[in-house]
């Protein structure tokens, strides 16, 4: 694969001075220098590129070798290291368009409508040109920089511009001044905020296994189901709740939306683990609720009728439904609740439902242990990074944290 050496063009870099939170401004900033720490100009330390996107016209340009990140890989794996992507591109359409293939550890920001999403690339890849790209020399780590990025990714939002969609511009991103320490130290920093990161990792991953192992105990008790049922026998699908963002208190219920979880309230419409279902906008998604939620009027909650049902029966035998085709009221988009209720199913036996639910429920208890296990190790990332950062907190006792964390 051919890699040219290329730079963004365009117009220079703005003279104005914005400053971030502690380690990130545009322009070099009149915030103090902590011992050890310089304010550098990115752009000394790592050569900035942009991206392209081939013509969608010419088909013999994509589906080849080449990764090409789009927007969906950033808000997808924000502050991770990624090796593949949703789509890719051929040597042909690489040679044939503005794009340009980045080396592995190229940190890629992205910088028009879902601005402030971050990811490093794993190995060579194009971007699209929604993504201002740095390759770092010897003395900026890229994942140090990537970290930067992270913790400043509300000052990105401060730096872009635009009324309809906000973009961060080459002007702005070539001005960018980053606080950092010499490169043994960034490493030193990199290592422990690393650790918080690959035991999250660990756990993921784990959470991930136990699911696929409870639907595969799901799918064994399905085997034998002869019973049929219609779904509304066997469980309900109540209305979610009214609940206007105005008048949600942060506290520690998840807010489902048919998307998934929309934020926080201070009280439970289901005290218990559950399933949630999109109602309208992503009609016919189904989410589990580990904890305490709020289902919104957008939304479906799920109550278990017949015996032997659980929410975790419920859950995989939802996801094996095409919810998302029962909308007959094209006026109204979404998913008809009397439709869904009529559909037509088959249902294990009692003993077959028990042996499920034994097992499944262990998985799923696993599930949300290290799902929440990685709330806190996430929410210790986030403490220890800005402090790390702007020099507050030396690297041994950032380690100390870490040993009371059980990392």
């Amino acid at each position: 694969m051919s890699q040219r050496k290329t730079n963004t063009g365009g117009r220079e870099a703005t003279l104005s001075v914005i400053p971030g939170k502690f380690a990130l401004s545009v322009g070099k900033p009149r915030l103090p220098e902590p011992v050890g720490f310089t304010w550098t100009k990115l752009t000394d330390v790592a050569r900035i590129e942009s991206g392209h996107t081939p013509s969608r016209a010419k088909e013999e340009y994509w589906n080849g070798p080449i990764p090409w990140i789009g927007i969906r890989e950033a808000t997808g794996n924000h502050g991770k290291t990624i090796y593949e992507t949703s789509q890719s591109i051929t040597e042909l359409g690489l040679n044939n368009s503005s794009t340009r293939l980045l080396p592995a550890e190229t940190v890629c920001l992205s910088r028009t409508a879902s601005v402030g999403y971050v990811v490093k690339m794993g190995v060579p890849m194009a971007t699209s040109q929604d993504f201002v790209n740095w390759v770092c020399g010897p003395e900026m780590s890229p994942t140090y920089l990537m970290y930067i990025l992270m913790a400043e990714q509300d000052s990105v939002r401060r730096f872009s511009h635009g009324t309809t969609h906000q973009t961060m511009y080459y002007p702005e991103a070539k001005a960018l001044n980053v606080l950092i320490p010499p490169r043994l130290k960034q490493d030193g920093i990199v290592e422990v905020l690393g650790a918080l990161d690959e035991k999250i990792a660990t756990n993921t991953t784990r959470a991930a296994t136990a699911k696929n192992l409870a639907e595969a105990y799901f799918l064994e008790a399905m085997r034998d189901a002869s019973d049929e049922a219609v779904l509304g026998d066997v469980l309900a699908l109540e209305y979610g709740k009214s609940l206007p963002a105005t008048k949600r208190k942060p506290g520690n219920v998840d807010v489902y939306g048919s998307g998934g979880i929309s934020g926080t309230h201070n009280e439970a419409l289901c005290e218990d683990p559950g399933v949630i279902v999109g109602r309208k906008g992503t009609a016919g998604a189904v989410h589990w609720a580990r904890r305490p939620f709020f289902p919104i009027d957008t939304t479906f909650y799920v109550v278990p009728k017949a015996v032997g049902v659980s929410q975790v029966f419920s859950y995989f035998l939802l996801r094996t439904l095409r919810l998302d085709e029962m909308n007959n009221d094209s006026a109204v988009p979404g998913l008809n609740r009397d439709e869904a209720h009529a559909s037509r199913i088959r249902v294990p036996s009692e003993y077959r439902l028990r042996v499920f639910n034994d097992t499944a429920s262990v998985l799923f208890d696993l599930v949300a242990s290290t799902e929440s296990e990685n709330e806190s190790l996430a929410s210790t990332r986030d403490t220890l990074l800005p402090q790390l950062m702007s020099g507050k907190l030396r690297v041994k006792d950032a380690e100390k944290v870490l040993e009371n964390a059980g990392v």
